[in-house]
């Protein structure tokens, strides 16, 4: 029974997973816009007649999410609170024949590459003179910017290259375009995401030119942080970081996933670089870009992994003191080359395992931000939290880096703007501070 009148053009968009899906769920928001649709993102107003999910696919939690996620809204559409609802993304493109039999009163299922078919099953045209405009939900002065899509490394763990296809690299000219675009909307800083940032070029230009990329996008005017997500470790472009060291808005900035420490276990998932290439890459990049900040993914628990590894990687992580860390457990996921393999590390000893590799970062963390106390640093300002402003400095990216607290009090900032802040504390993830 319906509780409200539903508005039949407005639609709803329900995005979930990583900043891939975000990127995706902005640029059919933008379609869906000039089409003459009232779109909203993740609205509570319960009025909107239609609801478009798009599903993360990757490790079990997250698929977990979106199954919850699915039925909620299936569920709301029984009741009457909404009369469409249409489900897209990564574990629609992985499982769709089993999402139509288990879920079957979703209007209709679509992969990651089938916008076009899902416009025009919302009687929508499909404008081709809107490619790579998107409607922003994030907060105005940043965007995310993807530069490619899907992937062709052979990672045993990874299902992505089934959800997301082969590496489709985007022209840098239409790169730059959209770059402009977004400048001119106020946006101040892109962050470049990829399932590889650093296989960028290869299957256009036949060799990486991720390098050529950063320094052209850094010429746009307006934009004043460019920061890199995702690089893989194998074949890793040396030259992005002479761009990045000798470009003032290129931030000294890296989130690089190196997965293990163990040889043994990086031979396992097929990362093609051993623990002495992957320390003597880490050493390469900080010599190359003093001060650096490096953000790394770890995965624990994968199949095989003994005591001795996990040992291995604690002391390796010790040794390497990364300024970001986050660690996963290994999700089993099917049609993977880690598939066939025994999922025999318990659940419980992962989870512990994660949290001794966490325990540790924590440390190295807070050894870090102390040694910030005292500087005058630059902080973009992200939102304002009752009484504090809460920013971000060059070395911490949105959502999973560090934070910067500052008491409002100590004067006036604006939201997207940077200001000066010089940091009176720190904890092992937050840093604290006083407009100067």
């Amino acid at each position: 029974m319906k509780t409200k009148t539903l508005k039949k053009n407005k639609v709803n968009v329900i995005t979930l997973g990583c900043s891939k899906n975000i990127f995706d769920s902005e640029v059919l928001m933008a379609q869906l816009k000039a089409n003459k649709y009232d779109v909203v993102h993740e609205n509570d107003d319960g009025d909107s007649a239609i609801v478009i999910i798009n599903t993360c696919g990757f490790i079990d939690n997250a698929k977990q999410e979106s199954i919850d996620t699915i039925i909620q809204w299936a569920d709301a559409k029984e009741r009457g609170q909404v009369d469409k609802v249409y489900v897209t993304g990564c574990l629609s493109q992985r499982y769709k024949p089993e999402l139509e039999k288990e879920i079957p009163n979703v209007d209709a299922y679509f992969g990651t590459r089938e916008l076009p078919r899902l416009l025009k099953t919302l009687k929508a045209d499909y404008k081709h003179e809107l490619v790579g405009e998107r409607l922003l939900t994030t907060p105005n002065h940043f965007a995310y910017f993807k530069i490619a899509e899907g992937c062709d490394r052979p990672c045993s763990f990874c299902a992505i290259p089934l959800m997301r296809g082969k590496h489709i690299s985007t022209p840098i000219e239409e790169l730059v375009k959209r770059a402009k675009s977004l400048a001119a909307q106020g946006v101040k800083e892109l962050i470049l995401i990829a399932q590889d940032l650093t296989y960028y070029g290869l299957d256009l230009y036949k060799k990486r030119e991720l390098a050529r990329l950063v320094d052209e996008l850094s010429a746009v005017e307006g934009i004043e942080w460019i920061r890199l997500h995702y690089a893989f470790p194998s074949g890793f472009p040396m030259d992005v970081l002479d761009v990045m060291r000798d470009t003032p808005n290129v931030c000294n900035y890296l989130d690089i996933p190196l997965q293990h420490a163990s040889t043994r276990m990086l031979k396992a998932m097929r990362r093609g670089i051993t623990r002495e290439k992957t320390t003597a890459l880490i050493h390469d990049i900080r010599e190359r870009v003093p001060g650096i900040a490096v953000r790394t993914t770890l995965i624990s628990g994968y199949p095989g992994e003994s005591e001795e590894d996990h040992a291995e990687m604690l002391e390796w992580v010790a040794e390497m003191k990364f300024d970001r860390l986050g660690v996963f457990t290994y999700s089993h996921e099917e049609d993977t080359h880690a598939h066939k393999f025994e999922d025999d590390v318990p659940e419980k000893v992962k989870q512990q395992r994660a949290e001794e590799i966490m325990e540790l970062q924590s440390g190295i963390s807070h050894d870090i931000n102390l040694t910030k106390v005292g500087l005058t640093l630059r902080v973009m300002i992200d939102r304002i939290e009752g009484d504090s402003y809460v920013g971000r400095t060059e070395a911490d990216s949105p959502e999973v880096d560090n934070e910067v607290i500052i008491p409002k009090a100590s004067g006036y900032a604006r939201v997207g703007d940077y200001a000066e802040v010089k940091i009176t504390e720190a904890d092992p993830y937050d840093l604290f501070g006083e407009l100067v």
